[in-house]
């Protein structure tokens, strides 16, 4: 990897980090390239409980980069298809990576960084930093990263800042529920690092089959196909080695076999 340093502090834990703070960790090809790798390797991993995507410098992600915006400005529609489709397969790699993700927002975030950060399962932010969906101000418009912007930040308030490419504040974004966790900069590792050792502590498998149950309801009404499914997954889970396991430790006042 040339373009990110990912790091394993742990058996189950992975941190992926963009690594191009002199371009304010914009991306190009090859950042999308890595990426998707990265995360299907780590999605793969049966070892992971938790990944942290982060940025180093002082942006978090800028969206893209400005050689490759150059280069793209000569594509024919067959090559900007090409090269959009790259971009929504990252973007899938990671909301559908099944070990949950917490972003690490440590500086701006704009354009394509932000649909970085919608696709992380809980986003932590430190205090002082700015989100903008900058395309239509360039003629353009989020539609790749529109999926999931419009799910993390609420149809609303993406109707307001799609069309305005308004600056909004982390205050905001925590207002909007965008963000979870909205610290002092010096408070955010600390922070970041609480949220893993949760997701660490609870059942490996348990967390898998909340996040998947999480995207699998959404927006779905609870009728009797949805009734049916949710008691078939609480029964498959009680059944497992796991569940039985968790049960057990917890009706004997002892730690689970995950923890040990």
């Amino acid at each position: 990897m040339t373009t990110l340093d990912i790091r394993r502090p742990s058996a189950h834990v992975a941190e992926v980090w963009l690594n191009r703070p002199e371009v304010r960790n914009a991306f190009n090809d090859g950042v999308i390239a890595e990426l998707t790798q990265a995360f299907r390797t780590l999605g793969a991993d049966p070892q992971l409980r938790a990944i942290v995507l982060g940025g180093h410098g002082k942006a978090f992600c800028a969206g893209a980069d400005l050689s490759w915006m150059r280069a793209m400005a000569d594509y024919t529609w067959e090559q900007n298809q090409a090269d959009a489709e790259g971009l929504a397969e990252m973007l899938w790699a990671i909301w559908s990576c099944p070990v949950p993700v917490v972003g690490r927002v440590q500086g701006d975030c704009y354009a394509g960084g932000v649909g970085l950060a919608a696709v992380c399962d809980v986003l932590v932010a430190a205090e002082g930093l700015h989100f903008c969906l900058s395309e239509a101000r360039l003629g353009l418009l989020p539609a790749t990263i529109g999926p999931y912007v419009v799910r993390a930040l609420g149809e609303q308030a993406a109707r307001r800042y799609f069309v305005t490419a308004e600056r909004f504040s982390a205050a905001e974004a925590r207002a909007l529920g965008f963000v979870h966790e909205l610290v002092a900069p010096e408070a955010l590792d600390a922070k970041v690092a609480e949220i893993v050792a949760a997701l660490v502590d609870n059942g490996p498998a348990a967390v898998k089959a909340c996040k998947q149950l999480v995207k699998d309801v959404a927006g779905r009404l609870p009728d009797a196909a949805l009734r049916a499914e949710s008691a078939r997954r609480i029964a498959d889970i009680r059944a497992s080695a796991e569940g039985r396991e968790g049960v057990q430790a917890f009706l004997n006042k002892r730690e689970p076999a995950w923890r040990t």
